[in-house]
């Protein structure tokens, strides 16, 4: 006669990490997640910036300083990141959107377009601010 109550070893698993791989599409969705939380903290940045160049010169000269640092740069070089790789992984959804590019191979296409061209676009971004 069958035993009513399961053993142990035999309840199925929680899907976690150590069952299933990540694969890339798993890790965009988790850093489209992740970037779009720091876009808040960005924001505000960009409202200090703005509150300060409104509240007089010594602010303004104190927030360019600031933001002109080498953390401040960083700063500013991730905020660049994140803002652009957001973007390209909200057009990486609108796509998906309209019904389009859910096999395999395409979604690996998309994603690693946008981390590619999230990291390529903000190089150039930086190479021409640096220029000019």
């Amino acid at each position: 006669m069958a035993s009513a109550k399961p053993s142990a070893g035999s309840r199925p698993v929680s899907p976690h990490l150590q069952i299933y791989s990540p694969l890339v599409n798993m890790m965009m969705s988790i850093v489209h997640r992740i970037t779009g939380g720091a876009l808040y903290f960005g924001t505000l940045l960009l409202a200090f910036y703005l509150v300060s160049a409104a509240s007089g010169p010594e602010a303004f000269a104190y927030a360019s300083w600031l933001f002109s640092t080498p953390i401040g740069l960083l700063i500013l070089f991730g905020y660049t990141w994140v803002l652009l790789h957001h973007m390209l992984g909200g057009v990486r959804h609108m796509i998906w959107d309209t019904g389009r590019g859910f096999d395999l191979a395409t979604v690996d296409k998309l994603c690693w377009g946008s981390l590619v061209g999230s990291i390529s676009l903000t190089i150039l971004v930086w190479a021409i601010a640096i220029l000019l």
